[in-house]
């Protein structure tokens, strides 16, 4: 499922999949993506690429039309391949320049970039 919130300028995607379940909070206002994957209880971070990353109002078209076509082809699918390395392990404070849903969503866990 997925929640925008076109006021504060972020998505949040909910994966509900057992083992592999996970949060996803696209927040354009401050730039970065953050994606919680439970089965590993950490949090990945990725500066967001404008070229690469669709803006906020096409990755809601994008999920309308997956959710009613229930099958599309698109140009624009997107996937990211996560290569852990060492987790930044830091005070809160540090988690301020991520803005406040990223924060919420990795509070507590190791952060990996």
């Amino acid at each position: 499922s997925m929640t925008i919130d076109n006021k504060q300028n972020y998505a949040d995607v909910h994966v509900r999949s057992g083992l592999y379940s996970s949060d996803t909070i696209f927040d354009y206002q401050h730039g970065y993506i953050a994606t919680r994957l439970f089965s590993r209880n950490a949090c990945f971070i990725l500066k967001i690429d404008e070229a690469s990353i669709p803006q906020l109002q096409e990755l809601g078209r994008q999920a309308f039309e997956i959710q009613t076509m229930k099958k599309i082809y698109s140009p624009n699918v997107m996937w990211t391949e996560f290569q852990p390395g060492d987790a930044l392990f830091g005070s809160i404070r540090e988690l301020f320049k991520y803005g406040r849903p990223i924060e919420q969503l990795c509070k507590d866990l190791p952060l990996y970039k």
